[in-house]
């Protein structure tokens, strides 16, 4: 039964994309804020089906600590849950990510029109740069901007290094960070085609200020945040815990 859920899901999401390709022409004639949150309603819609076919329901914890005023959002980078689900939860919003996904048919030319900034993850120092700069001129123009420290999907009761070019982003613009903590990967995970009922734990954090503050503080803050949070919200608690112990004997 899973399986075919799942497959009903991935077929419907096939035609979602399909139906992108008018509302991407209807965005180009709109000004930048309007594309955003245009885009984010086909987004919603998404994650509607998934609750309706998959059984993939949320609970936001934390939303009370949303700030009134735009800023960059730290997330935990489990699925490709959350790249449709922040959209719902959070306002207007960007994103930074790898170059190559602008390559994707249809999906790509979605992430052009909302103004993503897309890195070469190679590009070490220049990549770098190009976050500062862009994702300082989309904060200024009131988007929020949204980045996965850890760069890349990581499985649940796992983790990897968070890198610094967002907290860097931060420190260098003065806007604050809001930290975001999130299980989703339990339930529609980076890895094989099933995707399993449940209710996904997302939590927000409190505002960090960051004027004055130096990115390592900033990013050492949001690492500890979030990788408590889940010891606390993941299924698999045991071995994250396993996986803290280990590395501090390394």
């Amino acid at each position: 039964m899973l399986f075919l859920r799942s497959l009903l899901f991935y077929l419907l999401l096939g035609v979602a994309v399909v139906l992108l390709i008018p509302l991407l022409l209807v965005c180009l004639v709109l000004p930048g804020r309007r594309r955003n949150t245009t885009v984010a309603i086909w987004s919603g819609a998404v994650v509607s089906m998934l609750r309706i076919v998959c059984g993939v329901r949320h609970e936001v914890v934390g939303a009370e600590n949303i700030p009134a005023e735009n800023g960059i959002i730290l997330c935990k980078h489990q699925s490709a849950w959350e790249t449709f689900a922040l959209q719902s939860i959070f306002p207007a919003q960007v994103w930074v990510l790898k170059r190559e996904l602008l390559w994707v048919p249809i999906f790509g030319w979605g992430l052009k029109v909302m103004g993503a900034i897309a890195i070469d993850r190679k590009g070490g120092k220049k990549a770098l740069v190009q976050v500062i700069k862009q994702g300082t001129d989309r904060l200024q123009r009131g988007l929020w901007v949204v980045i996965f420290p850890e760069g890349t999907r990581t499985p649940p009761g796992t983790r990897r290094r968070f890198s610094i070019g967002g907290a860097m982003l931060a420190a260098r613009s003065g806007f604050p960070v809001v930290p975001v903590a999130h299980n989703a990967g339990e339930f529609w995970g980076s890895q094989g085609f099933i995707i399993k009922p449940g209710t996904v734990k997302v939590v927000i954090g409190p505002v960090l200020p960051t004027k004055g503050v130096k990115a390592g503080e900033i990013n050492e803050q949001v690492e500890n945040w979030i990788e408590e949070q889940m010891t606390t919200i993941s299924l698999e608690p045991q071995q994250v815990k396993e996986q803290n112990s280990k590395q501090a004997e390394a």
